[in-house]
């Protein structure tokens, strides 16, 4: 499971589409409604929001966005409404971590994609808030 700290929009088809699910996943486990993945580090963050559904629900309307954006259907009956809710956090080192990662995916799934991101600045996704700080200790493979 990989929630991406960055914007979907820089994601290729295959990542958005991945995104979604796992994001649809991670509703289901913060919600008690799964037994697996429970203790997947992936869901600090959310966990420790003082509103974890409404933190995943405004996460997953973001990349929802997104598809939408390319005429991709996701479908928005999986979700609660959108609500305003807090910023999660997100270290520099997490998200300039994540990017590097993303580009080595993307340098064998979509290298054009990859080429075109080079270089750039790491976008947050839009419920994350960049602070300083280095990559997150619940970061696996650190």
């Amino acid at each position: 499971m990989r929630l991406w700290s960055l914007h979907p929009a820089l994601l290729d088809a295959k990542g958005l589409v991945a995104l979604w699910r796992e994001g649809l996943l991670a509703q289901a486990v913060l919600a008690g409604a799964t037994r697996g993945y429970r203790h997947h580090p992936q869901l600090v963050r959310f966990r420790a929001h003082p509103m974890p559904l409404t933190a995943i629900a405004a996460y997953l309307h973001a990349v929802a966005d997104e598809a939408e954006a390319r005429s991709y259907r996701f479908d928005r009956a999986k979700l609660p409404p959108r609500e305003d809710v807090t910023p999660i956090e997100v270290s520099e080192g997490q998200l300039a971590h994540e990017f590097a990662h993303l580009l080595r995916k993307l340098e064998q799934r979509d290298p054009a994609r990859a080429a075109r991101l080079s270089g750039t600045a790491p976008l947050p996704h839009p419920l994350m808030r960049v602070v300083p700080g280095p990559v997150a200790e619940w970061e696996v493979g650190r």
